[in-house]
């Protein structure tokens, strides 16, 4: 069987019985002849053997740099276009013998086409310990989250994310890429983390959106879900917590799940519920978060941990905000009690402040709920001191809380009430989340 030509020059080149050389010489020839004609000096032009593989095989796009695209159709009397594209089932003239010939020069250049595309193959990669270095990279700054300065967060993530896209972009190598976009993933979650914090929620919806497309690229579970709960938390901030509750159901269909995974996903239900004032349901979600011990863990939530995690000091706060928005006191007191005790029994320089700090805020909001004026004021006091970079937006919407509810009755009037209110308004304009992300409080959480 005929071998099929993908070009009309090759057809005709077959046709002619050239070689490389023999075109070569026909071109240069052709060019000259063109250049007389024409009037000009004699011409120079000449056709590399890599480039006549090229024009033959059909692997250009677009037009030949001149003289090229003249000389060819000077040589051949076919348009450039035409001898450059497939020969249409044209046959070749069955009145020409003709054989594709192979010599040393074919099987010469055909090796030094292999080795080339190998040897690119090979420059698409890198160094496996420059990825090592990016995942040590990233497993500090989520283990360092509550202990580092929130715009420091912010530059570091921002840098390893550019950092992982820059991998990507560099190799080809399949384990590799996956680790890349792994690593991608996990920096733009934690920028979305640092971003609600600062007070930038729109930025933090478009960057948990690109952590769960990382993560659906390599299909990783855990950071799919992570992002989803991520989303969740934001679409509740955002006066949506119906579309919380089906994002969270979503997140919880993910394989690879461990039990600290299945718990934050749990704690926030909870809260969607709350928001949704279905006492039942938010009450069971709390339950089952409280009760999950399986012994599961997952490489994300648990293995990488910091921000990822969600330890019982974190569970416990955000449970008294559920408490809250049902309307209990009680169980809002119980539950930021338990949160502030566990966070002290940490070591000095593994407790997160911001987490205190909303507990610390969440008791107020309890004891205002049972109209205690003085219990509101103690459990304030370790939140007024609270360096303004570590005012989040968690804790202003917390605080615009308190400061609504003592201007109702019963502290509607109260001169310690007023004071308490406008010292909440200077904490308030002072806090790096209230200017970076120019955001009113979100009343929802009210």
């Amino acid at each position: 069987m005929r071998e099929r030509a993908r070009t009309l020059l090759q057809l005709l080149v077959w046709e002619r019985g050239w070689t490389y050389d023999r075109f070569r010489k026909a071109y240069e020839q052709a060019a000259r002849e063109l250049a007389a004609a024409a009037g000009e000096p004699p011409s120079t032009a000449t056709v590399e053997e890599q480039t006549f593989r090229r024009w033959t095989a059909g692997r250009v796009t677009g037009l030949p740099n001149r003289p090229a695209p003249a000389v060819l159709e000077y040589m051949f009397g076919r348009s450039v276009r035409d001898l450059l594209s497939p020969p249409n089932g044209l046959a070749p003239d069955p009145s020409v013998k003709y054989a594709p010939t192979i010599n040393e020069s074919d099987l010469a250049m055909t090796a030094r086409d292999a080795a080339a595309h190998a040897g690119d193959a090979a420059s698409l990669s890198v160094p496996d310990m420059t990825l090592d270095q990016l995942d040590d990279d990233i497993v500090a700054l989520a283990r360092g989250y509550n202990r580092t300065s929130p715009v420091d967060v912010f530059r570091r993530a921002k840098e390893l994310l550019e950092i992982a896209q820059s991998m990507l972009e560099r190799t080809q190598v399949p384990r590799q890429r996956e680790r890349a976009y792994l690593a991608a993933g996990q920096s733009a979650a934690v920028l979305s983390a640092i971003s609600f914090d600062l007070g930038s929620l729109s930025a933090a919806v478009s960057l948990s959106r690109t952590s769960a497309l990382y993560g659906q690229v390599i299909e990783h579970g855990p950071l799919q879900a992570y992002s989803h709960g991520a989303l969740a938390f934001l679409a509740f901030w955002s006066g949506r917590p119906a579309e919380a509750v089906r994002l969270v159901r979503t997140a919880q269909q993910y394989g690879g799940l461990g039990d600290t995974a299945r718990t934050r996903l749990l704690v926030i239900e909870g809260r969607a519920y709350g928001h949704l004032g279905n006492q039942a349901a938010a009450e069971r979600a709390v339950r089952s978060a409280l009760d999950l011990s399986t012994g599961a863990r997952d490489d994300l939530h648990d293995d990488v941990g910091g921000e990822f995690a969600f330890p019982d000091d974190r569970v416990a706060m955000s449970n008294a905000t559920t408490y809250l928005l049902l309307g209990d006191a009680d169980g809002a007191e119980e539950a930021a009690k338990s949160a502030l005790q566990l966070v002290a029994a940490k070591p000095d320089g593994q407790r997160p402040l911001l987490i205190s700090t909303q507990a610390h805020v969440d008791l107020a909001r309890a004891r205002l709920l049972r109209g205690e004026l003085d219990g509101v004021q103690a459990a304030l006091e370790p939140a007024f001191a609270v360096p303004t970079e570590w005012r989040g937006a968690g804790t202003l919407e917390r605080m615009a809380a308190v400061r609504i509810g003592l201007s109702r009755a019963p502290f509607q009037g109260a001169s310690e009430a007023a004071q308490l209110g406008e010292q909440i308004e200077v904490f308030t304009s002072e806090a790096s989340a209230n200017r970076l992300g120019a955001t009113s409080p979100l009343a929802i959480e009210g």
